[in-house]
């Protein structure tokens, strides 16, 4: 059907004489915020209700919280609730890599429809990590084929990451995200409180999201990390000293700033060579072949150590930059290779993702710090290379909790992280 065939009718459609058929064309407009709050169960903050419906002046909702949130704030968020009214029903769900699932979004379904929301004003909302956000925004964008939802990530990879965009989904079939959607929470609302509750470990996992920022778009802020990385994390930004705080609102600023202006042009990912996809080219079939061992963005510091090492074997980093990057990584605590690395692996990795970059490689490499490129003529011989050189640079600098000890658990005492 082209142009040249086309005829507007009264409704403003468009008919084809020539194929007997008609041209639909349609615009939505979205729009939502990310908005810091900290402190956000305090009675007299109302963000949370903003979204809230209801009639006759009564505020409904359904909300679903990560297990290990409710054991640690289950209390002060029933408080709030009861305090301002709100007729709700709260929901616990375990959330981690391994329950990440359609299952798990068909009990929080059945529960909804238990409760009965209002398609239009009763909104879903979600507090937990990335894992949980991921599983909830899906089923808010499949209830009724669509139900307002908000968020409140409770991880530092939910604030700088899986709280600031529109995919959702769960993994099938052994791969991550294998189901999903695109779909805008109506607000995220950011506390950093609640990350004074995670372990060290999951400070770093989030904190691998904000290098990936860092390394391919924003020099200054690989400097902050470079200079307050170990601030932040020992102080669980959470601004104990002068410093941590400056440097705790700087990060963070900076991190999910880069994050949206990557996201806002390209927001249903009509392009798909997304800068913000490095670090994810190898991560998720690491992940999800070493689960539940790595946290997800322990997986893409791994990702981005090998992808480091290939551009500089492509002569796009010089031997300082690439040594200042692994020393940033093991300042953060973050792993820069781990044993389940081998060409195979590396190269079936690359072949998955392709698939889901149209047939392409569309593979992002730094060009020095803070800059990036895409290729798409990565060999089986260059991964053997950089897997290689990458065993050699990284073993030393793998820290002793990127390895799991039998019994150990994957979970964070703060919330599961994405």
């Amino acid at each position: 059907m082209t142009s040249t065939n086309l005829t507007e009718t009264p409704l403003g459609l468009h008919f084809s004489e020539g194929s007997q058929g008609w041209l639909v064309r349609a615009e939505k407009q979205i729009s939502y915020e990310v908005r810091f709050r900290d402190g956000i169960f305090r009675p007299e903050f109302t963000d949370l209700l903003e979204k809230a419906g209801g009639n006759e002046g009564t505020l409904r909702c359904f909300v679903i919280v990560d297990s290990n949130v409710d054991i640690l704030h289950g209390d002060q968020i029933r408080a709030y609730f009861e305090h301002h009214r709100v007729d709700c029903s709260i929901m616990v769900v375990e959330a981690n890599e391994t329950v990440k699932d359609f299952e798990t979004a068909a009990r929080i379904v059945s529960e909804i429809d238990a409760f009965g929301i209002a398609r239009r004003k009763d909104p879903l909302i979600v507090i937990g990590g990335g894992v949980l956000m991921d599983i909830v925004g899906l089923v808010a964008s499949l209830y009724r084929r669509g139900a307002p939802f908000l968020r409140v990530p409770t991880t530092l990879i939910g604030l700088v990451d899986a709280g600031v965009g529109v995919k959702t989904g769960v993994n099938f079939n052994g791969h991550k995200n294998r189901l999903g959607t695109y779909a805008s929470a109506d607000l995220t609302l950011l506390d950093r409180r609640f990350l004074s509750t995670l372990d060290r470990r999951h400070i770093g996992n989030g904190l691998a999201e904000i290098l990936k920022i860092a390394l391919i778009k924003d020099a200054t802020l690989f400097e902050l990390l470079e200079e307050h990385g170990p601030t932040v994390l020992d102080e669980k930004f959470q601004g104990v000293t002068a410093a941590g705080e400056q440097a705790a609102q700087s990060v963070l600023h900076a991190a999910i700033q880069g994050m949206l202006e990557e996201l806002q042009p390209n927001l249903w990912e009509a392009q798909l060579e997304r800068c913000v996809d490095y670090g994810h080219t190898f991560s998720p079939t690491l992940e999800m072949r070493a689960l539940p061992e790595l946290l997800h963005g322990e997986a893409v510091c791994v990702d981005m150590a090998l992808t480091t090492v290939m551009a500089f074997l492509r002569g796009q980093l010089t031997e300082r930059q690439r040594d200042r990057i692994f020393a940033v990584m093991s300042a953060l605590e973050l792993p820069s290779w781990h044993p389940i690395l081998d060409p195979d692996t590396l190269a079936h990795a690359l072949q998955d993702t392709m698939r889901h970059r149209d047939g392409q490689q569309r593979l992002p490499l730094p060009v020095g710090i803070g800059g990036v490129t895409f290729v798409n003529d990565v060999t089986p011989q260059e991964l053997e290379a950089a897997c290689a050189l990458l065993e050699r640079l990284g073993d030393a600098r793998v820290p002793e909790h990127g390895r799991r000890r039998d019994g150990e658990s994957r979970q964070t005492s703060g919330a599961s992280a994405a």
